[in-house]
């Protein structure tokens, strides 16, 4: 079954009455609701990776004594509370028409769905709500994200099923920051503290709705730092664009004055003329991040320099750059079908698994149906067998 998103007014029997279905569903078998608890109860969750469910097959989960709490807790957990008990007191505030989150959360639905005119008419009326910040008490880290309206228009870092960009994003952006909003304001979230340029260059929601850029350079022309400010490993707005993949952004940002002077930033933005010039001089771990990045965004050229000069094709990848995962990958994950083949002939291992889902390279090109890549990652594996049963 799926759990319809309630609209963000709903008073709490309709809450009641989903986690009611969801139980029942369960108890009847239901593979959805089945799923649901998997991936939503903490009972069913990694104890190290908390968002990452266990390997627990549908019918241990079935065989699991659950009772109406726990499919409350679930319900709770889909809309990204910290447990039933946050969930109930948002309800209650939300149900307050004239209170403080009635106010935010009703701004909140326009600036994800793009209703600039609600949004246009609240700002009018609430010229504080620019500077208000969410009360929702989640099961993130830290718990209360404490994000403004314009945190809100990344799409990432608040709850997962607010991340949407609309069409007008960039229109809604402005009215914000044309109304007073704090370009610069920090978040709670991923364990440290974000703008929004942070969390919007890592945001698959506006990238995939082609306004990441043009939201990157509206933040920018308001004097959102280039360089970033904030805590945890998202700080740079360059680097973290090149770590999730966006590159046009990421060519956006160099192009508007981020700075790009080490091994790794060229590498990321395929720069092999630079990448050359600051080789020698580089230290290991600017080397060890810059061939992280060369073989996620596909520059064989920069990846081959690398190797040429030591480094390691099998060591995972650095803090903050997919961590889990190897250079080999990132590459067959991404479908650089060239970068795999070299990366495969300098000797990378093929058997190495990465540390939260324990697949190996060619289980991440099956994964994203990178059909060829996955074929040619199969057909070394069979010669290496081959090879190592004639010893």
């Amino acid at each position: 079954m799926e759990l319809e998103p309630l609209p963000f007014s709903a008073r709490l029997h309709l809450y009641e009455k989903q986690a009611e279905e969801l139980f029942d569903a369960f108890r009847a078998g239901d593979s959805g609701a089945i799923r649901r608890f998997k991936q939503l109860h903490p009972r069913f969750l990694d104890s190290k990776i908390p968002w990452l469910p266990r390997k627990l097959s549908d019918s241990e989960v079935a065989s699991t004594a659950l009772g109406l709490a726990d499919a409350q807790l679930a319900v709770a957990r889909s809309y990204d509370f910290q447990d039933w008990s946050a969930l109930t007191e948002h309800v209650e505030s939300v149900a307050l028409e004239n209170s403080p989150t009635h106010r935010f959360e009703s701004a909140v639905e326009a600036v994800i769905t793009g209703d600039l005119t609600t949004l246009t008419a609240l700002l009018g009326e609430f010229p504080d709500l620019v500077q208000a910040r969410s009360r929702r008490v989640t099961h993130f880290d830290p718990p209360v994200h404490r994000a403004t309206l314009l945190h809100y228009v990344a799409a990432n870092g608040v709850e997962g099923y607010r991340q949407k960009s609309p069409h007008n994003a960039v229109d809604i952006a402005k009215t914000l920051l044309r109304a007073g909003a704090e370009v610069d304001a920090l978040a709670d979230m991923y364990g440290g503290q974000c703008t929004t340029l942070s969390l919007l260059v890592s945001s698959c929601h506006p990238a995939e709705a082609g306004v990441q850029s043009e939201l990157a350079e509206t933040l920018l022309d308001f004097g959102a730092s280039i360089d970033g400010v904030g805590v945890g490993r998202s700080v740079s707005p360059l680097m973290t664009a090149l770590a999730f993949g966006y590159q046009s952004t990421a060519e956006t940002l160099a192009r508007r004055g981020a700075r790009v002077d080490d091994l790794a930033t060229v590498a990321g933005l395929g720069r092999l003329g630079e990448a050359r010039r600051l080789l020698s001089s580089a230290d290991s771990a600017s080397r060890h991040r810059a061939l992280a990045l060369a073989a996620q965004l596909g520059h064989a050229a920069i990846v081959r320099l690398l190797l040429d000069a030591g480094e390691n094709p099998d060591r995972y990848n650095p803090d903050g750059i997919h961590s889990h995962s190897t250079p080999l990958h990132q590459a067959a994950l991404a479908g650089h079908r060239a970068l795999v083949e070299l990366l495969v002939e300098r000797g990378a291992r093929l058997d190495v698994k990465d540390t939260i889902y324990q697949s190996t390279p060619m289980g991440w090109a099956a994964h994203a149906e990178q059909t060829e890549i996955e074929k040619f990652l199969r057909s070394k594996e069979a010669t290496i067998s081959e090879e190592v049963q004639c010893l």
